[in-house]
């Protein structure tokens, strides 16, 4: 286990050494306290679109499902007769520009696993830039749009926004509460009270304070050749390479057991680079992937290796809240 995992670990099931981080904890949370407290008092330069911006972001390190949430998200808003645009970081892309707009025959290495991925299944216009103000304008400049979605950016407080949802791991919760590099979180707990509406990955039905939703396998893809299958394709009890570069890989291995398979798991870190060298394992099974690993692949695969396409399904009172939103947000139709 290295030393990144070890740390995750202690997040979350806890560990006495962590009292020797509090110092830098302190630190973070004051750097983090007044970068915000200059956000609300309308100081620095912060973009205001001319349009909604809806954030859709996590207060903990690590993935809580915020890419099919989107996705859910741009085809909800679609059905709606909504023209929908997204921006991102583009964690991990090394474009050859910023602003750089993501295009569905682009690398990962050039656009990002996530953005890459959201453009791929979607079709969405997307931007990417560290700067999200910047990223807007550039999206704007070239597409008419309804609405604008942020993936990830919720500390990112030079774009102002209009609405705030924030995922939440509902088995791993907030961990131990702290803040970096003690704790798994961001911004401090307290941060949740002033957003719009939380969303607990993996719950069952609505917490109290916020809303549930899942992630609900759906089809196998070849990483190589494209053809879908059914999740029938591997029998009960089939062993699989599982691999998966998120940022809770134990998650996928647990889903693949749920579908009565048996996987052999191998955990990467998330955004993880690969080669057909990294990723050649024996024994030889067929060889189970994420759909964000996927897109980092299909130039290696070889012809037994599969991704699980799983799509988000919140919760009916998180659609009629979200729907809510829109009419309050969006002109009326003329």
């Amino acid at each position: 286990m290295s030393i990144a995992e070890r740390l995750v670990s202690a997040w979350y099931t806890g560990h006495p050494a962590l009292v020797l981080l509090r110092p830098l904890e302190w630190l973070y949370r004051r750097v983090t306290h007044r970068r915000r407290a200059r956000f609300l008092a309308g100081e620095g330069e912060i973009y205001r679109a001319p349009l909604p911006v809806v954030v859709v972001g996590n207060i903990t390190v690590g993935g809580t499902g915020k890419t099919p949430l989107i996705l859910w998200l741009i085809e909800h808003c679609r059905q709606r007769g909504l023209k929908v645009g997204v921006v991102s970081r583009g964690y991990g892309a090394k474009p050859p520009q910023l602003p750089w707009r993501v295009r569905a025959d682009q690398t990962a290495s050039e656009a990002g696993d996530e953005p890459l991925l959201i453009v791929q299944r979607s079709g969405v216009p997307m931007m990417i830039d560290p700067d999200r103000g910047r990223a807007v304008r550039a999206l704007l400049a070239e597409e008419s749009l309804d609405l604008v979605l942020c993936d990830d950016g919720l500390q990112h407080y030079r774009l102002a926004r209009d609405l705030e949802l924030v995922l939440i791991d509902a088995a791993r919760g907030l961990g131990n509460r702290r803040c970096l590099p003690a704790g798994p979180l961001r911004e401090p707990a307290e941060r949740l009270e002033r957003v719009d509406a939380l969303l607990y990955n993996g719950a069952v039905s609505d917490p109290g304070d916020g809303y549930g939703f899942a992630l609900r396998p759906r089809e196998l893809v070849n990483v190589r050749s494209g053809e879908r299958r059914p999740l029938n394709h591997f029998a009960p009890g089939q062993q699989v390479h599982a691999v998966a570069g998120i940022g809770n890989p134990q998650r996928f291995f647990v889903t693949l057991e749920a579908l009565h398979w048996q996987p052999v798991p191998h955990a990467f870190a998330d955004h993880a680079q690969y080669s057909a060298e990294v990723l050649s394992f024996t024994p030889p099974l067929p060889l189970l992937m994420t759909e964000k690993d996927a897109v980092k692949c299909r130039a290696f695969a070889a012809d037994d290796w599969w991704y699980l396409a799983v799509d988000a399904e919140p919760s009916v009172a998180f659609a009629g809240w979200f729907d809510a939103q829109l009419a309050r947000l969006l002109p009326p139709a003329q």
